[in-house]
């Protein structure tokens, strides 16, 4: 592997002059938690792959084909979203994989995975391979999937997660159905152990959940309209976390929002199990209030919850017990979302406003700072699905973010690059956007 040692490229032990770097970005304040790095300093990229992080000389800087004064910017690996929907096969009008790939780029994101809940599901090697092959075509983020747990998400017949895993898949899940029959879960999880990799849950007991629209609470009660109780959470994670005890395979939470959830899962990190778990955005800014003038957008999956819920899920990012943070990005059709509350899908588009939401949520309130949230959307992520990005390291891929921590704009759902405009933060002001993103050392995006 070619390195550089004080501006020289460095080939085993030997120095080879005037290596030609093809990108610089300079003075930022760099912060890549893998390494534990936070300080101003350059990033020197040549042939798609970080070559150094630090001084650089200023020969080598001089070859740059191209310099990035990032003067007063973070700069940080590229950021991470484990849980997307694109909506490609089978609802393109909504999503594509195009488009989704283009908004995630203009929100800083570099690397996404995509649930498999489409239509039709991605549940063998076949969709798997579609949905790469789409995200090389769209050229913008790198796209991952995660395959289904089960055959068409019906909870009964496994999936083939094997030959899935051949192909690509980071990962299964059912997400938008939880496995309801433990034995065919806790088959999920064997069969898992032999590749190691991870399962990944939607936590909901539908015995519990039933027909339900909105949290089950004071709110749902005088709003006429059927409630989701915590406990079809709880009641699945707690069920989970025993087979987990059984198996010791690798198990993620996702989306996760009540406060029973987070004590769940601190009593599961406290027992050393393979557990982690992510939040998204509406589960750290709204609450089932929100939903009282029967605004579809607010209807997602999990539900919003009450504000002890949400100061409950805000403690643990602060105590290190959420291990990501995920958009759950769910974008739908404007007719659909305008049906009556009962009958719109879940679902919120939140893509290209999710870090300056997270800062209002997570930064601005002094819970974390800004290596705390780099490390929720690069590396830890990262490790959940097992792929090799997150870092600045030396040698790895050349996929970087550059933020403007300080820059103040208003939502405006008219101006997402995403096909949809479900989202229930237009007109918020926040505080925080990606200027410049850059995958495999080619800024792919640029505000």
């Amino acid at each position: 592997m070619t390195g550089w040692v004080n501006g020289r490229a460095e080939k085993g032990n030997k120095i080879v002059a005037g290596m030609n770097a093809e990108l610089l970005v300079k003075n930022g304040r760099v912060i890549d938690p893998a390494n534990g790095i936070d300080t101003k300093a350059d990033v020197l990229v040549a042939g798609g792959k970080i070559v150094q992080v630090g001084r650089v000389d200023p020969a080598a800087a001089k070859s740059a084909k191209k310099v990035i004064d990032a003067e007063g910017m973070l700069v940080s690996p590229g950021l991470i979203d484990i849980h997307v929907h694109f909506r490609e096969p089978g609802d393109e009008e909504e999503e594509t994989i195009a488009s989704g790939s283009a908004a995630a780029v203009a929100a800083g994101f570099t690397s996404v995975v995509c649930m498999p809940n489409t239509n039709p599901i991605i549940d063998n090697e076949t969709d798997v391979e579609y949905i790469h092959r789409k995200g090389r075509q769209a050229r913008k983020t790198h796209v991952y999937t995660m395959g289904a747990i089960t055959k068409g998400l019906k909870g009964v017949e496994l999936a083939e997660m094997g030959m899935m895993i051949e192909a690509g898949a980071v990962g299964f899940t059912d997400d938008g159905c939880g496995v309801q029959d433990p034995a065919v879960m806790l088959r999920a999880l064997k069969y898992a152990s032999m590749f190691d990799v991870v399962i990944a849950q939607h936590c909901q007991d539908d015995g519990f959940a039933a027909n339900g629209v909105m949290n089950a609470g004071y709110f749902s009660t005088i709003l006429g309209l059927p409630g989701i109780d915590a406990l079809a959470e709880e009641a699945m994670l707690w069920r989970d976390i025993q087979l987990v005890k059984k198996t010791n395979v690798r198990y993620h939470a996702q989306h996760i929002s009540t406060a029973g959830s987070v004590e769940l899962i601190r009593s599961a990190k406290a027992a050393s199990l393979p557990v982690t778990c992510e939040v998204s955005p509406h589960h750290l800014l709204l609450t089932d209030e929100n939903c009282c003038e029967y605004d579809t957008n607010y209807k997602v999956n999990p539900p919003l919850r009450s504000g002890k819920d949400i100061e409950a899920i805000r403690r643990a990012v602060g105590e290190g017990l959420v291990d990501a943070l995920a958009t759950d990005h769910a974008p739908h059709l404007q007719s659909e979302k305008e049906l009556e509350f009962l009958a719109a899908p879940f679902g919120i588009a939140s893509l290209e406003c999710a870090l300056g939401l997270y800062v209002k949520a997570l930064i601005q309130p002094g819970i974390i700072d800004w290596p705390g949230l780099i490390s929720l959307m690069t590396s830890r992520p990262a490790k959940i699905i097992g792929i090799d990005k997150g870092t600045l390291a030396r040698g790895a891929q050349a996929d970087i973010t550059i933020i403007d921590p300080d820059a103040e704009y208003e939502i405006d759902v008219n101006t997402f690059v995403s096909k949809s405009r479900n989202c229930p933060y237009h007109g918020w002001k926040i505080k925080g956007k990606a200027i410049k993103t850059i995958v495999q050392g080619e800024v792919r995006f640029e505000a």
